[in-house]
């Protein structure tokens, strides 16, 4: 791994996703995945160890929401950048994440290459990603 490579860190809890996204990134030249937390709690002691450039986060998990993840990382690291991402369209769960901090939030049916898009945008310090608003 370089100096400029993206540091990612996936949290959800379904393995295949996980594994899924680990094979996305694995396969990017400027990308590590730097490690995987099957749920809210765990996010949050592998954000503390690894620092990551950008997380993605699912919103429902068994432990803790990703809300709820995201507002205890970026409680002790207000430039966290994490972006939610699940099968939910509400907007009411898009409005609670915007309000959270989230840097994006995206479906899990978006194809892999605007998934690596969207990592690539948000950790250059593009504002909120949401691919999906077109699609409305």
């Amino acid at each position: 791994m370089d100096q400029q490579s993206i540091r990612v860190l996936s949290v959800d809890d379904h393995a295949l996703l996980r594994e899924g996204i680990a094979a996305i990134i694995t396969h990017q030249s400027d990308m590590v995945l730097v490690s995987q937390a099957s749920g809210g709690r765990e996010a949050i002691q592998k954000y503390r160890e690894h620092r990551p450039d950008v997380t993605l986060m699912d919103l429902r998990m068994p432990d803790l929401d990703g809300i709820d993840a995201l507002l205890a990382i970026r409680a002790e690291y207000p430039d966290a950048r994490i972006i939610m991402l699940t099968t939910f369209e509400g907007e009411q769960e898009i409005r609670r994440a915007r309000e959270a901090g989230a840097s994006g939030y995206l479906l899990k049916s978006l194809p892999p290459n605007q998934l690596v898009q969207v990592i690539r945008q948000v950790h250059a310090g593009s504002g909120w990603a949401r691919p999906d608003a077109d699609a409305r």
